[in-house]
């Protein structure tokens, strides 16, 4: 393919999620999906769209072997990995709604959620999460059937437990397309409120697939795209943003290994694009200032000048500050300084988001003077979830941005921020009450924002 290429899946084309996994499968199947460290290898290793629908494919004959129906939830409590997609558009495939957990939560939510939600199935990861289930097993009475990736040790009489490598047919019949309608439920999300017990977000594949397609009011995405995977799945920031969307445009998706390799990650896998959280882009700031503080004034300054010169740059190329003399020294001050800093991001980010909180003033201040294409944007869960986003060509640090495409916004009562769009949620999981609370009768959803 040529450099940057656009294979841009419309939700009209896709119609459910399983739908948008056959599509890329149909359009692009010999592209790299994903890139996932191989612990036995010791090696990264590349798995082809292909690749993926032969395994989705097997995983969706082995679901056809359990007692499950079309509407049946089934959960996930996984690292992100290649696995946790193979399972969640099997299920999908077959017309389950998927409920992902927290990695690191009590086991006491898990218990409650998976119990609300009524999970027939759940797929873990190790012992470490198995043993974590092992404290609340006599509470799991909903459970048919309980997945590992890796063996468990399993206690005398527990019948539900099988790893996938024992589960899995060893053929299957190819990927099913009769995984139900646009409108049906696809996921229920739970987040944890203030007080009380965490609520179901129930989301669409309508919801989440509107959602992707507002992306492209932010930033076009291409298919030489690579994306850095290491936020929670569980999250519908990196769910929408970090998996949906590269599997939209066809990029490809490499799952850092940990967040303490994060920095070595970056380096070997190189991303063009990376979604993190305000803390992520903090803990880098903080090292490159505890660096500066060893190092002698001379190098503190030329830091400092490059941040500025890049910051006032930025200012005039986005039409809010003036041509500076000064601008004439960036090549240097990029060879310099800007450049050996953002070579261990890993030297071609093309796109930087930071979501899920407010980034520091001084924070994006520094980044975006080193020549980092950083932009924020706002949303919740409840709305699938992006509502607003700074374009690369109207970013505006100090907020999140303009409402993108098929999103309203306006204010309300007490100055509180109001959305409405398909990509609202259909409402929480048995909690008509808290339904109506939040989402009025003309669709406004109440953010609680101000």
């Amino acid at each position: 393919m040529n450099k940057n290429s656009v294979d841009n899946i419309s939700a009209e084309t896709a119609g459910t999620l399983a739908g948008l996994f056959r599509e890329r499968v149909r359009r692009t199947p010999d592209l790299v999906a994903y890139r996932q460290y191989d612990e036995s290898d010791d090696q990264w290793k590349d798995y082809t769209w292909r690749a993926m629908a032969d395994a989705v494919a097997r995983w969706q004959a082995a679901f056809e072997q359990e007692d499950l129906q079309a509407g049946d939830r089934v959960s996930i409590l996984m690292r992100n990995c290649r696995e946790w997609v193979q399972f969640e558009q099997a299920a999908l495939g077959c017309g389950l709604v998927v409920v992902p957990l927290y990695t690191d939560d009590r086991a006491e939510n898990m218990a409650y959620i998976l119990n609300d939600a009524g999970a027939k199935v759940i797929f873990l990861q190790d012992e470490e999460h198995w043993e974590r289930l092992l404290e609340v097993r006599d509470q799991l009475g909903s459970l048919l059937r309980i997945l590992t990736l890796e063996p468990v040790v399993v206690p005398d009489g527990e019948t539900r437990v099988r790893t996938v490598a024992d589960w899995l047919p060893d053929s299957d019949e190819g990927l099913r397309e009769d995984d139900g309608d646009t409108d049906d439920l696809a996921t229920i999300v739970y987040t944890s409120g203030t007080t009380g017990r965490p609520k179901g977000v129930m989301l669409s594949h309508r919801n989440i697939l509107m959602n992707t397609e507002t992306v492209r009011d932010v930033v076009e995405i291409y298919t030489e795209d690579v994306f850095l995977s290491f936020l929670p799945l569980s999250h519908m920031l990196e769910r929408t943003v970090g998996y949906y969307v590269p599997m939209k445009t066809g990029a490809s998706i490499a799952y850092a290994r940990s967040i303490p390799q994060l920095a070595e990650d970056l380096v070997t896998i190189r991303p063009t694009i990376l979604i993190s959280v305000p803390r992520i882009y903090e803990r880098v700031y903080n090292k490159i200032q505890a660096g500066l503080a060893e190092k002698s004034p001379l190098a503190a300054g030329l830091f400092n000048l490059a941040v500025d010169t890049g910051w006032a740059r930025f200012l005039h190329q986005q039409g809010r500050g003036p041509w500076k003399s000064s601008f004439l020294l960036w090549p240097l001050l990029n060879k310099l300084v800007a450049g050996k800093i953002l070579a261990k991001l890993g030297g071609r980010m093309r796109i930087a988001v930071a979501g899920g909180a407010p980034l520091p003033p001084a924070v994006a201040r520094v980044f975006i003077g080193l020549g980092l294409n950083l932009v924020q944007g706002y949303g919740l869960t409840e709305t699938s979830p992006i509502i607003s986003g700074n374009p690369p060509d109207n970013n505006d640090p100090a907020s999140v941005g303009i409402p993108l495409g098929c999103v309203e916004v306006k204010i309300g009562d007490n100055d509180e921020l109001l959305t409405r769009s398909p990509c609202v949620m259909l409402g929480y999981w048995n909690n008509e009450e808290a339904t109506r609370d939040i989402i009025d009768s003309y669709g406004w959803l109440h953010t609680g924002d101000k």
